[in-house]
């Protein structure tokens, strides 16, 4: 069947989005020309709240922002508040009363824009009965296998001292806290008891007012190795085709698998690729040739990073 040249013509567009379409998954797309629009907080917004959150438009194929705060403004720059890099297209700031300006551009592993038209702010000081502390670190439902931890929160205007807390039950019997402390600093390190999971806040405090308690953050110490597995499929010594379907039973407490292959020789790790970290207890190992003896073994890891004691040690041979 003849095509008409407008069908010709379909066609071939097709075949460039196509085209286009490919070549961007290998070739990272320039961001330069491209712009960062500003949401919020607005220009020359006024916040009696300390605690700001920064809020701008994604940028199609960007990979990162990075976002400058400075006082007052960047013109006639008193100093620097923040240059950060974030992975996302939000972030939140505590700042002290003043002026400020901000502005973020977007970046890639080959190019970035320019920086947006800088928005201007006004934080205004208020109660310190209005604030909140923020949270720094551990991250909220952070997993640890670290005996010891060092909780961290950003400072309040205001504030002389800060009052932590930390218990096992949610702070349901206030004569039960396991941490009940106030410092003048912004951390404190606690060396965890026994395997569990813990929560924490914090709330600023001075001589007339304190803050609101800021969010409870849950934190799991767990030092206890997952049980390890046992090697399923191919059997001890078994001549097999490739690709070759390697399993291994689960751990009830495991959330990913390590592969250990090796050659020969019993002790050379195949490749680079080995160890390779998994998610599912199977994997097709399609490398090797003819009649050559290969030989793996499995650990399970857990949330909080534990590795078990390793499977037994086999071999197989390819056909």
């Amino acid at each position: 069947m003849k095509l008409k040249p407008a069908q010709i013509l379909l066609a071939l567009f097709a075949m460039l989005i196509f085209s286009l379409s490919a070549c961007k998954d290998f070739i990272e797309p320039n961001i330069s020309r491209r712009l960062v629009s500003l949401k919020a907080p607005s220009d020359k917004y006024q916040s009696t709240n300390y605690n700001i959150n920064f809020w701008w438009d994604e940028v199609e194929d960007a990979l990162s922002y990075r976002l400058q705060v400075v006082t007052p403004g960047f013109d006639t720059i008193g100093g620097l508040v923040a240059d950060t890099l974030v992975k996302g297209n939000r972030f939140t700031l505590t700042l002290d009363p003043g002026e400020y300006q901000w502005r973020v551009r977007a970046e890639n592993g080959s190019s970035q824009t320019e920086f947006s038209t800088p928005n201007h702010l006004t934080v205004i000081p208020s109660s310190l009965t209005a604030q909140t502390v923020i949270l720094s670190s551990p991250a909220n439902n952070t997993a640890t296998n670290q005996s010891s931890v060092t909780f961290k929160w950003a400072s309040l205007f205001s504030a002389v001292n800060y009052h932590i807390q930390a218990d096992t039950n949610n702070f349901a019997d206030a004569s039960h806290i396991l941490i009940d402390l106030t410092i003048p600093g912004q951390q404190y390190t606690y060396k965890f008891p026994k395997d569990q999971t813990y929560q924490w806040r914090v709330r600023a405090e001075n001589a007339t007012e304190q803050s609101k308690w800021s969010v409870v953050n849950n934190i799991s110490f767990d030092a206890t190795a997952p049980a390890g597995v046992t090697l399923s499929a191919p059997q001890n010594n078994a001549v097999v085709n490739k690709p070759v379907s390697l399993q291994w039973t689960k751990s009830a407490t495991a959330s990913n698998y390590k592969l250990y292959v090796y050659k020969a020789d019993s002790t050379t790790l195949y490749s680079t690729a080995f160890p390779a970290l998994l998610n599912t207890n199977t994997y097709s190992f399609t490398l090797g040739s003819s009649g050559e003896r290969i030989y793996w073994r499995i650990t399970a890891l857990d949330a909080a990073g534990n590795e078990s004691a390793p499977s037994a040690l086999q071999s197989f041979v390819l056909q």
